[in-house]
């Protein structure tokens, strides 16, 4: 591929991809600071805090819907017309927000306003990670795949800390200015970032997997139909490798942000900092990892990232339970910044590989989507509320972060690597799989 080409692909699929994740987690951010008490109000704040943190949930259950509906699009005329419509569908409710009134101004009217964008938020996203994603891989060369495929991940934690970071500097704020306008600040400018990603990726030409695909006049007429039909325990083993990179992650990076602030006393400014930090360095990682995987393989980077998450679950709240900032800035930083990058980096080209061309929009989305819902969204309000059943013992959170782990070790334990394969070989039958973690297929 042309060097040129090249780069614009990349800046492309990472681009819209950090905008649309910037507009997600300032939503996941605010809702832990604000949408719990201006627009969920509760005598109880306990309460209020579960109920934004539902509302956080609620985009994740409708994300499978929005990435049926795009990918479908993607899969039937092609992945940059889906993108197109995609980025603009999130950035127009992301903006929104910034202008809702709140529950003191017009009463329950406000929480079901908010939760209509959540949800339009939710859709947008749904198809957006399986575009970006393809973009990058089906243009990529089969020795650098890795690689490429690590490129969009990263747009996860950019657009997590930007979002942190123009959180963090509206925190500066007096609290009373902060809740009255401060928060609506970088809902509103997301507007700058959604015209410059649509403006970046009006240039980029289909993929060539794609491409050959029509002209092979292997176009799937109904895509959902047809991956369900063929390819249904490759979703199945999407759904569940998702859920380890998922759960840790929302625990990592927003349930962190109220638990740290409400229940060990360490102030916001310090605990959004440590994210922070954290972030820059997951993000630094994710493409070394996704190179490290074009010549070791994606499982075995994949299943050491796993386990060692799993292994990690308690020394993890033993460190925030110190009562020191240091503590916390390493313990996210080992969470977050380390052990999370290697499983996050190769994810996407590993969905990837076990997916034909002409489904593998539908597929890849699928299976992300729906293990994000069952497990992603979900996250912050199940560590929430085992919290409050147990006394606020972090010993069930824990587990629940290990179980995690674990089910993503049983999922992937059937998959053979074939990350020196072409892309679009066939694959036939179950030759996609294989038992055992230790074997993989590394033909050139």
């Amino acid at each position: 591929m042309e060097k040129k080409l090249e780069k614009k692909v990349l800046i492309a699929s990472l681009i819209g991809s950090s905008i649309e994740w910037f507009d997600y987690f300032l939503y996941g951010t605010v809702a832990a600071l604000v949408f719990n008490q201006m627009f969920f109000h509760s005598d109880d704040p306990a309460v209020g805090l579960m109920l934004a943190y539902a509302s956080f949930a609620l985009a994740f259950f409708i994300r499978p819907l929005g990435g049926v509906i795009f990918s479908h699009i993607g899969d039937k005329i092609g992945r940059k017309k889906t993108l197109v419509l995609t980025l603009s569908l999130m950035g127009g409710a992301t903006v929104l927000m910034g202008f809702l009134p709140t529950y003191d101004n017009i009463g329950a009217a406000a929480p079901i306003l908010l939760i209509i964008l959540r949800l339009i938020q939710g859709i947008g996203l749904g198809g957006e990670w399986g575009g970006a994603l393809l973009l990058a891989v089906e243009y990529a060369p089969k020795n650098r795949r890795g690689f490429f495929g690590s490129i969009p991940q990263m747009g996860v934690t950019i657009g997590m800390l930007l979002g942190t970071l123009a959180l963090s500097i509206m925190t500066l704020l007096p609290e009373e200015a902060f809740l009255s306008w401060g928060w609506r600040v970088p809902f509103i400018l997301s507007a700058l970032l959604v015209f410059f990603g649509l403006w970046i990726r009006k240039g980029i030409d289909e993929t060539p997997s794609f491409k050959k695909a029509q002209e092979k006049g292997e176009i799937a007429k109904i895509p959902f139909v047809e991956t369900m039909r063929s390819h249904w325990k490759e979703v199945l083993i999407a759904v569940g490798a998702k859920v380890v990179e998922t759960a840790p992650f929302y625990i990592f990076g927003t349930f962190i942000v109220s638990y740290a602030t409400t229940q060990l006393g360490f102030s916001r400014t310090v605990t959004l900092n440590a994210v922070t930090i954290a972030t820059i360095i997951t993000t630094i990682l994710i493409p070394i990892m996704g190179k490290l995987s074009d010549k070791v393989g994606r499982k075995k980077l994949y299943v050491g990232g796993t386990v060692l998450m799993m292994l990690y679950a308690f020394p993890y709240f033993w460190l925030l339970h110190q009562g020191s900032a240091f503590l916390l800035v390493v313990a996210t930083i080992l969470g977050l910044g380390i052990i999370w990058a290697p499983i996050t980096a190769v994810l996407g080209t590993m969905f990837s590989e076990i997916f034909k061309s002409n489904v593998r929009y539908t597929g890849i989305t699928l299976g992300y989507q729906i293990g994000a819902a069952l497990a992603g969204g979900t996250a912050p309000l199940v560590a929430t509320a085992l919290l409050n059943a147990y006394d606020n013992s972090y010993v069930p959170v824990a587990l629940y972060i290990m179980l995690a782990a674990a089910i993503s070790l049983i999922a992937i334990s059937s998959v053979r690597d074939r990350s020196n394969q072409d892309l679009d070989s066939d694959l036939p039958g179950d030759d996609a799989f294989h038992t055992g973690f230790g074997q993989t297929d590394q033909k050139a």
